[in-house]
């Protein structure tokens, strides 16, 4: 905890941010590089569904980061709400377009999976539709929090649909459990997973790859904002001069 009030400096947030965005960019960058030359090229294909296994590489990455921006905003809000952290707010903002992203990412690529292994595009099956309403709330999310600052609000109405929206994140996870869905079961866990070694291995770095990627852009929508209030606040600065 005190770390996380350490940076309720902006200045201090900035020293660290600015050498910190090139690094998890360029490293997610080469790690999905490598992470999609080994997908494509050293792993078999999947004895039912053939090449378009390969989508797995790229569609896992993104549901795991859809959810997890989703839990990224639930925490920043929480920060913001209890202890009115200055940069919780922000770090939330921030969070919202590249999690909308990758939600249509999981959504898209799911829909190209579903194709060629369930003959349609789209069915209306528990996590399909769970993860397609947290797309809508993501848009919900930006749509919000936009409108309340040039209200001149002051955040908690954003911040409190953020914790709000957290309970669609249990239901995309166990919806597969809970509802017999035309989606499959949990493939892989903490201690097994039904797909074989050979074609799972390059998963793993395409995670890491996609998570430092998002950070980096998390990083620089961060800065961004925090350049934006602040030359906003040096124009009023001067509009009362």
């Amino acid at each position: 905890m005190p770390a996380l009030h350490a940076l309720a400096n902006p200045a201090r947030f900035l020293k660290i941010a600015r050498p910190l965005t090139p690094v998890l960019g360029w490293l997610g960058l080469l790690l999905i590089a490598v992470g999609s030359w080994a997908g494509l090229t050293q792993t078999p294909p999947d004895y039912l569904q053939g090449e378009t296994v390969r989508i797995m590489y790229v569609h896992v990455p993104s549901a795991w980061l859809g959810m997890g921006g989703w839990s990224g905003i639930a925490i920043s809000s929480i920060a913001y709400l209890v202890w009115r952290h200055p940069l919780a707010d922000v770090a939330a903002r921030a969070i919202a377009l590249p999690g909308a992203a990758f939600a249509a990412i999981c959504l898209l690529t799911g829909a190209i999976w579903g194709r060629p292994t369930w003959g349609t595009y789209w069915q209306w099956d528990g996590r399909l539709t769970s993860m397609l309403l947290l797309f809508f709330v993501y848009l919900g999310y930006i749509a919000l929090a936009r409108a309340d600052r040039e209200r001149g609000g002051d955040g908690r109405i954003a911040a409190l649909f953020g914790v709000a929206g957290t309970i669609l994140l249990p239901i995309i996870r166990y919806s597969v459990v809970w509802w017999n869905t035309l989606h499959q079961g949990p493939s892989i866990g903490l201690t097994h997973s039904t797909i074989d070694l050979s074609i799972l291995w390059p998963l793993p770095i395409m995670l890491f790859g996609f998570s430092f990627l998002f950070g980096a852009v998390v990083l620089m929508r961060m800065r961004t904002l925090l350049a934006v209030a602040k030359a906003e606040a040096r124009m009023r600065r001067k509009a009362r001069a």
